[in-house]
């Protein structure tokens, strides 16, 4: 078909065919797509409002949701402290002694006894033999159980330091003129590591005097 040959109306008629035909090609490729994107955006914009009015409620709460934390913290620092953590004979053999010296009685001997793995804490024994002052031994015991930590005292054994036999002394030493008993027990502390079951029963480490 020859354009010159088109007339006037016909030609603007094309014109607006083609210019519609464009336009809808334009919107379904361009147009279209960057719909979809910016309502794909406000949905996304919706939810995140949603999301943070939600936390807003929250918002008064934090105070006072720290304030349980750092008392759960502390209230933990105190149980770790009665009930460590870690397994230190050392620390709790200075622990008896240094007790041992304030009350003013002499510990002989510590010997380690097996230790007992339970489900969420370890026993571990110790057999200790001390002598001194009747009292002094009493305010001995007085002060252990005033200690921060869990200390048991069991199978305790008293005899004159003239026959510490009687209390199953392994030895014999020079007491003080002071003296007047000579004492056997069993001391057991405990910890919240975790052993293995297979453990259970083991001695604990020697420990050295």
């Amino acid at each position: 078909m020859n354009l010159g040959e088109i007339t006037g109306v016909k030609l603007l008629g094309v014109l607006l065919l083609v210019a519609v035909v464009a336009t809808g090609g334009l919107y379904y490729t361009v147009y279209k797509s960057q719909r979809d994107q910016n309502d794909a955006a406000r949905v996304k914009l919706q939810a995140k409002l949603r999301e943070n009015a939600e936390l807003e409620a929250y918002k008064p709460k934090l105070a006072d949701m720290d304030r349980q934390l750092a008392s759960l913290k502390q209230q933990l620092d105190i149980e770790r402290r009665i009930v460590p953590d870690e397994k230190d004979v050392d620390d709790f053999m200075r622990m008896v002694s240094g007790e041992a010296r304030k009350a003013g009685v002499e510990i002989r001997r510590y010997t380690a006894r097996p230790y007992n793995a339970k489900e969420f804490y370890t026993e571990v024994p110790f057999e200790v033999e001390l002598d001194g002052p009747y009292y002094s031994m009493l305010s001995f015991f007085d002060r252990l159980g005033k200690v921060e930590r869990i200390v048991n005292v069991s199978n305790l054994l008293v005899a004159s330091t003239r026959k510490p036999g009687d209390a199953k002394a392994k030895h014999t030493y020079q007491y003080a003129p002071g003296e007047s008993v000579v004492a056997t027990f069993l001391t057991t502390t405990y910890f919240s590591h975790d052993l293995d079951p297979a453990a259970a029963g083991k001695p604990a480490p020697p420990v050295k005097k």
